[in-house]
């Protein structure tokens, strides 16, 4: 069998569909169903149930098809090592952020990395952590930048700053007047999450259990900006990072106050440890290093 066979047996794996696994590697549907037709004479075994409208993994197949996203991540890492040792530069870090952290992060990081003067070029991915966790760990991405607690096998975990969360209210809420908000008075207050997925959801309701049950809890909503807007019109109040605070309060219609005690995250850079770009992980380290993002501070 050939790295494509496995390729393809990947795609129908995660596809569950001949059809879609085809478009997904570009060939024709025929193409596809033949080469894992060969592939299971060779090996003498199902890998697939094939159904009318569904396609399923045998429990061998599971085996087989683990064993073949292996085998291509390392054949990753020997051409990924091949164009390293040529130029670390040549090819684009392929960068994964969370929703929560990037609209704040990624302008003042590509200055930065301009600034740098190393070359570096950088595809950039907005997701869920889940989501850039799995595509980290198969080579979709380089690196990601993601929330504590967050420490998988064979992964590098830089931590890059820690920042507090606060409380955006409409600029004439009566709090407006508080230096600070009493965490347990949000109990009593109408409040708006995001939805499920987003790790800054689960970090608030982590340090405000009595949000995830009240009925005073609102929502969801996709992002901050969202929440920004539902909270300028009245609907209620919300929790955002510090380093948010200066973007979401411009326009003066909503207004931030910190929270006593304050609970916060840490923020961190995570990549594979066998990755064979060192110094393309350095450059981007550097620039992270070399921003000031308001309300962040040192781990």
């Amino acid at each position: 069998m050939t790295l494509t066979d496995l390729r393809y047996l990947i795609a129908l794996a995660r596809e569950r569909h001949f059809g879609r696994a085809a478009e997904a590697c570009h060939v024709s549907q025929p193409t596809l169903s033949i080469a894992i037709k060969k592939v299971e004479d060779e090996l003498g075994i199902a890998l697939f149930e094939r159904h009318r409208h569904e396609v399923m993994v045998t429990p061998g197949g599971a085996t087989v098809i683990k064993q073949a996203q292996r085998v291509l991540e390392e054949m990753d890492v020997l051409n990924s090592a091949a164009k390293a040792a040529l130029d670390e530069f040549a090819e684009p870090l392929k960068l994964g952020v969370i929703f929560t952290v990037a609209p704040d992060l990624l302008p003042p990081l590509v200055r930065a990395v301009k600034a740098g003067g190393s070359g570096l070029m950088m595809y950039m991915e907005e997701n869920y952590t889940e989501v850039l966790a799995g595509k980290l760990a198969n080579g979709q991405l380089d690196a990601i930048i993601v929330a504590r607690p967050f420490d998988p096998p064979e992964t590098h975990v830089h931590s890059l700053y820690r920042e507090s969360f606060e409380l955006l209210m409409p600029s004439d809420h009566a709090w407006v007047k508080s230096k600070s908000i009493a965490i347990d008075a949000l109990s009593a207050s109408s409040m708006m999450l995001l939805g499920e997925g987003h790790c800054f959801r689960d970090q608030i309701l982590e340090a405000c259990p009595h949000l995830g049950a009240g009925s005073n809890t609102l929502g969801p909503a996709s992002s901050l900006s969202t929440l920004r807007h539902m909270v300028a019109s009245g609907l209620g109040l919300t929790l955002i990072p510090a380093s948010s605070v200066a973007s979401l309060t411009d326009g003066g219609d909503v207004v931030a106050r910190p929270l006593s005690p304050a609970p916060e995250r840490e923020i961190v850079l995570a990549w594979r440890r066998r990755f064979p770009r060192p110094q393309a992980i350095r450059a981007l380290l550097d620039a992270l290093t070399s921003l000031h993002l308001p309300g962040t501070r040192a781990p």
